[in-house]
């Protein structure tokens, strides 16, 4: 996450376990358009529901109101993680050792930015990812985003 995220998370959070759910992460979108926008992983052991992300989305959105902690005019969106869970923070790379997944990095490491594997675990800092018989290690700060691969 970035530092934007970061603070936002750290602002939501509260709120969201208040109500009973984990926040999986957050995201804040601005793509230069006139409005932002905010999308908020929510999950629970039992699953989420539409209502429950209603009732998310409603506290969270009286939150940033009061709060206003970004400029502009912003969407929220409220959702579960889904079954290509997006990876966060050291707990989510730890949490799914051994899970495949997707990373996209900010900038080209050996000329590519994406790289499918399997989560080999994560240490100070670093999320090794097992990739045909290579493991490769990058900075969770190097990392744009990471995501689960669904085994159906």
């Amino acid at each position: 996450m970035r530092e934007r995220e970061i603070r936002l998370y750290g602002l939501i959070e509260p709120t969201v376990s208040s109500l009973g759910f984990e926040l999986v992460g957050v995201q804040w979108r601005d793509d230069g358009r006139p409005r932002s926008l905010i999308r908020v992983y929510i999950d629970h052991d039992e699953g989420v529901t539409v209502d429950d992300c209603a009732r998310v989305s409603h506290r969270v959105n009286g939150l940033l109101d009061v709060e206003d902690p970004m400029p502009g005019e912003y969407d929220l969106e409220v959702s579960s993680p889904g079954a290509d869970r997006p990876l966060f923070v050291e707990r989510d790379f730890v949490r799914h050792a051994g899970a495949d997944m997707k990373v996209t990095l900010r900038s080209p490491f050996a000329g590519r930015r994406r790289f499918t594997g399997t989560l080999g675990g994560y240490a100070d800092g670093v999320v090794l990812v097992d990739e045909q018989g290579m493991r490769h290690r990058f900075a969770i700060s190097e990392i744009e985003s990471a995501r689960l691969v669904p085994q159906w």
